[in-house]
């Protein structure tokens, strides 16, 4: 295990107040706060080696693109992907996918298609698809889930038809924090013959994701999730998948050549990173990925269960309390959603935060979740590497005295 107290020495802002209370920062599923190590790496790249990435001859192009596309192998190593050209870079996990169901949506499905998801999914794994049955005509199929909150395993096999031609869902629900059976769902996926994208956003930050292990074709997540900064993201894709995609945009970098009668497209990965990527936020996710790889995934997987176990007991002991979901730690995610009696959660999110506390309240973009537990919202604590104990204490001691106030 690591040092906790070293470990937020790294994150300054874990230091300041909020309201003259010190802050408790328990919403970590929306975004991290980020390391030294990670904000410096990316002051110095624009201090010394800002220049346009692939396009220069110059010195500090050179420099830069070399930052970039080592950035793309240490992802790469991260997640266990087997060539770098399997590493897009996107602007987060909503990017990502909307590529995949694009691109996929029209090379390889027509009117009366299905694509599988599931009720837990977050918005972005449903509006793209919606979008696309507008346009096309093909069918969602969605799979349920039990009262605990874990998936009907029976009823997703009895999704499929001749008519399928994709399944995708989330690894870890933002909501709920169920960890999903994606290696048994893909396993059955595979079996009648279709393709499947996972939505890594809330599990590649929590635990060791390995792509040989799950099997998956596509893979998302997020940058700003895992202590990196915002508005970059990866796509992972099997290489043959990926070549058999269409370009999702077009504009300059993603070209070989280009003539007013024909383009032809650059090789992968750059066939989908259309225009100036993010180079100086690639190198601040690999810095993110190294720091999180220092710590060991392991760990920071036994530290946040631990933590979560021991926020669940705490929590659970406070009269009223409604945890939703699955409550098992061990089938859990660093993410508790709870009600507290009849309080409305904007009102138990608004006065935690004039204690110092904060959560996320309302629907975390996942409506039809929502729907499905009878809800119109939650509030939800979720956890991250460097929260601690005394901060769960003092998220029960606030939700105590809100309930008093009530």
């Amino acid at each position: 295990m690591y040092d906790i107290s070293k470990v937020r020495e790294e994150f300054p802002i874990l230091g300041r107040e909020v309201y003259n209370k010190p802050l408790v920062y328990l919403d970590n599923a929306a975004t991290t706060q980020k390391p030294r190590v990670v904000i410096e790496a990316m002051t110095d790249e624009y201090y010394n080696v800002n220049a346009n990435v692939h396009r220069g001859v110059h010195y500090l192009s050179q420099q830069a693109t070399d930052l970039h596309e080592q950035a793309r192998e240490t992802v790469r190593r991260f997640i266990n992907a087997r060539s770098a050209s399997e590493v897009i870079f996107t602007r987060g996990t909503t990017e990502s996918a909307n590529l995949v169901v694009s691109s996929f949506s029209d090379a390889f499905m027509e009117e009366g298609d299905e694509v599988i998801l599931s009720v837990m999914e977050h918005h972005s794994n449903i509006v793209p698809w919606q979008l696309q049955a507008a346009k096309k005509g093909i069918a969602l199929k969605v799979i349920p889930m039990h009262d605990d909150g874990t998936l009907d395993m029976e009823a997703y096999e009895k999704l499929f038809s001749d008519r399928t031609k994709i399944v995708s869902v989330t690894h870890v629900s933002n909501v709920l924090g169920t960890i999903n059976p994606v290696k048994e769902i893909i396993r059955i996926a595979h079996e009648h013959g279709v393709p499947v994208m996972i939505d890594g956003a809330q599990s590649t930050p929590h635990f060791k994701v390995d792509m040989q292990e799950l099997d998956c074709d596509f893979f998302t997540f997020s940058g700003h999730k895992i202590y990196g900064p915002t508005g970059i993201g990866v796509l992972y894709g099997k290489e043959d998948w990926l070549d058999r995609l269409p370009p999702y945009q077009g504009g300059g970098e993603m070209i070989e050549s280009v003539t007013f009668e024909k383009t032809v497209f650059e090789r992968l990965p750059f066939k989908f990173e259309a225009g100036t990527p993010d180079y100086v936020a690639t190198h601040g996710l690999a810095k993110a990925l190294e720091y999180v790889t220092s710590l060991g995934m392991d760990n920071i997987a036994k530290y946040e269960q631990e933590l979560t176990r021991y926020a669940m007991e705490r929590m659970n002991a406070i009269e009223g309390m409604k945890i939703f979901g699955v409550k098992d730690a061990a089938m859990k995610d660093a993410v508790i959603s709870f009600q507290v009696g009849d309080i409305h959660h904007l009102d138990m999110g608004t006065l935690l935060d004039r204690l110092g506390i904060a959560i996320r309240t309302g629907h975390h973009c996942a409506q039809p979740l929502m729907e499905r537990l009878g809800v119109n919202g939650t509030a939800r604590a979720s956890f991250a590497l460097y929260n601690t104990r005394e901060e769960v204490d003092a998220l029960v001691t606030g939700i105590e005295r809100v309930a008093r106030m009530f």
